[in-house]
């Protein structure tokens, strides 16, 4: 359960379809070039020019590809036996992939909805093996969270699991050098754990998310499955594509 102040994800970053706006637009003026249009808005030759304008400006807005804003949902503290299998369902429905933060006791008693969210194409990362704040712990300790619950993930996928989610957002930086692990945290809080009011979560969500967010939910509670399939079905009519968290990061 995590009670962290939002954060941007990749703060400064500008979207990828503004640059692909303006890659048009250096396109556009390369063809007023071959075409010979004259900049010069008080140039009287009129018609004829402002005719080729509008067609090159046509032809550029058909032919420019502008990808949809790339958002994360991740979910924390799974898996569940009374809610990730409902999730489950409810995004590949909707054909949505997302990254699932697991606590590595819960994966040891739920072998069959880790593989479940492998197969079906999900990121698994690491939310240490019983939910602690590793600042607390000594090194050795916070180290053993960690490798307990890659040792618990890995042994039903056959993968390391890379990435890492620290409980309440807080991080030992010396462990991502000592570790092959990296951290995510996330920029949309609707803080789900604490309510039970459905649309309360899911209007948070939809109101502050915009493109390169990170959202944070949990699937250990049935109105936070219920809000984030609601929360999928708004924003993918906004236009928005959900990926996995790595999609973003990496990038």
């Amino acid at each position: 359960m995590e009670h962290q102040n939002k954060r941007r994800a990749i703060p400064g970053r500008p979207g990828r379809h503004k640059v692909l706006y303006f890659c048009g637009l250096a396109y556009t003026l390369c063809l007023f070039s071959i075409l010979g249009i004259s900049m010069d808005l008080n140039n009287k030759t009129g018609a004829e020019d402002s005719g080729q304008l509008k067609e090159a400006v046509d032809f550029v807005d058909s032919s420019v590809v502008r990808e949809a804003p790339k958002i994360a949902l991740t979910f924390d503290d799974g898996p569940n036996a009374q809610c990730t299998g409902r999730l489950l369902d409810g995004l590949k429905k909707r054909g949505v992939k997302a990254t699932f933060f697991l606590i590595g006791m819960n994966a040891k008693d739920n072998p069959d909805l880790v593989k479940r969210i492998y197969e079906e194409g999900h990121l698994i990362g690491n939310h240490t093996y019983h939910h602690v704040d590793i600042t607390k712990k000594s090194d050795e300790e916070a180290r053993k969270e960690i490798e307990d619950t890659d040792k618990v993930i890995s042994s039903v996928t056959g993968e390391h699991v890379e990435y890492m989610r620290p409980p309440f957002g807080v991080w030992q930086k010396n462990l991502e050098l000592e570790m092959d692990v990296m951290p995510v945290m996330w920029s949309v809080d609707p803080l789900d754990w604490t309510t039970e009011n459905t649309d309360e979560i899911v209007n948070k969500v939809v109101t502050e998310t915009e493109e390169n967010d990170i959202i944070l939910l949990h699937d250990c509670y049935e109105s936070s499955v219920d809000a984030a399939l609601r929360i999928v079905d708004i924003l993918q009519k906004k236009g928005f594509e959900f990926v996995t968290a790595d999609k973003l990061i990496m990038e």
